[in-house]
């Protein structure tokens, strides 16, 4: 019997959830064993896992779990050197050559465990079969919209907490903009036929706002982009990868602008391809946004967990995404796990 072990997530500000108990259900049906942590953050309640028929354990027990129990979250595990000897799905950010990727690839070898990477998850035609990126893109423009309001009155943007819902959201947002009594901003988004760029876009479009959408066709010559600096909020949701163009270079600071707000929602401040290279650290709940120039003022969003603003429609959505994949966990050297598998082993070969 194949067993899935949901742990509690132990990131700050982590409400998120990669399984529903409707998709808990499904898996029970098709004779998998289900155990779920208990969680004092998690969006989804627990009581449901339960009357799903799901065992419900005991919060970050999941080191003494069954040694072919398959351990599940989103996020990082906590950092230290303990070996991790069972199966685990997650996002290790470990691929990439992070320091701290490094450091998690040397613990599953010590304990003999294997990383099944969230990002690595992908089909036969190499498409990832889930992704946060839509609500990365809708809470990232919220954000970025609530700093231009925040600015037109004189300030910088207040600290950030999760909302029951999209609604609840929206209308916030609404009367933050009314409070200005300033025309709306006007909105560039890059990467708009992306996911991300899809969830700016209809957050834009749900606050009435006047948006402009760019992708692959209109920003190929590689810059530079006057465009950008003519709106009052540039949302980038492209991913930073060798040949992606500079859309705000530093000497963007200086020049005319209507430009106030950066929303880099693709948030790759690290990376040497960083198509907004005015900033260089990520921005954090408690402070959402870095100042980079005073007169005029521009400030920048670029919060890495933004779908966790919006935790009950994200986990949903994402949970909804992965359920296929996961009802295929009882095959574990093919499909979706065996390219994930292969993609691990050759990762450590050099750890």
């Amino acid at each position: 019997m194949t067993h899935l072990w949901l742990r509690a997530e132990q990131r700050l500000n982590e409400e998120r959830a990669g399984l529903t108990p409707e998709g808990a259900r499904a898996l029970i049906a098709r004779g998998f064993r289900v155990s779920v942590e208990q969680s004092r953050f998690r969006a989804l309640p627990i009581d449901a896992y339960c009357a799903a028929g799901c065992e419900i354990v005991a919060e970050n027990s999941w080191p003494e779990a069954p040694d072919d129990a398959i351990i599940f979250g989103l996020k990082e595990l906590p950092d230290d050197d303990t070996p991790l000897s069972h199966r685990h799905i997650m996002f290790g950010h470990a691929f990439k050559g992070q320091h701290s990727g490094r450091r998690l690839l040397a613990r599953f070898k010590a304990g003999g465990g294997v990383l099944y990477d969230l990002e690595y998850l992908t089909d036969e035609d190499g498409r990832r079969v889930a992704a946060f990126g839509y609500w990365a893109g809708f809470a990232g423009a919220a954000v970025s919209v609530k700093t231009w309001a925040a600015q037109a009155g004189g300030g910088l943007c207040h600290p950030v907490a999760t909302y029951p819902d999209k609604a609840a959201l929206i209308e916030e947002l609404r009367a933050e903009l009314a409070a200005t009594a300033r025309p709306n901003p006007h909105v560039m988004v890059i990467g708009a036929l992306g996911r991300v760029g899809t969830g700016a876009a209809d957050l834009c479009a749900e606050l009435g706002l006047v948006t402009t959408r760019w992708d692959m066709e209109e920003t190929a010559h590689g810059g530079p982009f006057p465009e950008i600096l003519a709106h009052d909020i540039f949302l980038n949701c492209i991913f930073a990868r060798p040949g992606t163009p500079v859309f705000v270079p530093p000497a963007a600071l200086t020049q005319p602008r209507a430009l106030s707000v950066i929303g880099d929602i693709a948030c790759d401040p690290d990376s040497d391809y960083n198509p907004v290279p005015v900033y260089d650290t990520a921005t954090t709940w408690q402070a959402p946004v870095v100042r980079v120039h005073d007169d005029p003022p521009l400030d920048v969003m670029a919060i890495d967990n933004l779908p966790s603003l919006l935790p009950v429609e994200s986990s949903e959505d994402y949970a909804a995404q992965l359920l296929p994949s996961l009802l295929t966990l009882d095959r574990p050297g093919a499909g979706v796990w065996g390219r994930a598998k292969a993609i691990f082993d050759d990762q450590i070969k050099g750890v």
